[in-house]
C-alpha cells in the first residue's frame, strides 16, 4: 500500500517572514530504490509518485485527502522554534 508523508512547513531559516509557515504538504514516500543510470550516472527510478506535492491549509484536510485516496499516513510535525532574544550589546560581552 502506498504511504503518504504529511509534513508541516516551517519558516525558512534565511527568512524572517512567516508567509508560508503553517502549511501542510503531502508527498508520497518512495516505493522503489534509486538506481544509477548506466549512461549518465544520475540516480533515478521508475517511481513517479514522489514528484507529486500537494499543499493544504490544515493537517485535517491533508489527512482527509490521504484517507479518501486510501493512502497510509505518516505525519511529520515542524520542529519547535526557540527564540533567543538578545540585544546588540550582548554580542560584545
Amino acid at each position: 500500500m502506498t504511504t503518504a508523508r504529511i509534513i508541516e512547513q516551517d519558516r525558512k531559516t534565511t527568512q524572517s517572514g512567516k508567509a508560508k509557515a503553517g502549511l501542510w504538504v503531502l508527498e508520497m514516500e518512495r516505493q522503489q530504490a534509486l538506481r544509477p543510470d548506466p549512461l549518465t550516472g544520475w540516480s533515478g527510478s521508475g517511481d513517479t509518485d514522489t514528484q507529486l506535492r500537494l499543499s493544504f491549509d490544515s493537517k485535517e484536510a491533508a489527512v482527509a485527502y490521504a484517507t479518501r485516496k486510501g493512502f497510509d499516513v505518516h505525519i511529520v510535525p515542524a520542529a519547535p522554534v526557540a527564540l533567543k532574544l538578545q540585544t546588540y550589546a550582548d554580542n560584545f560581552r
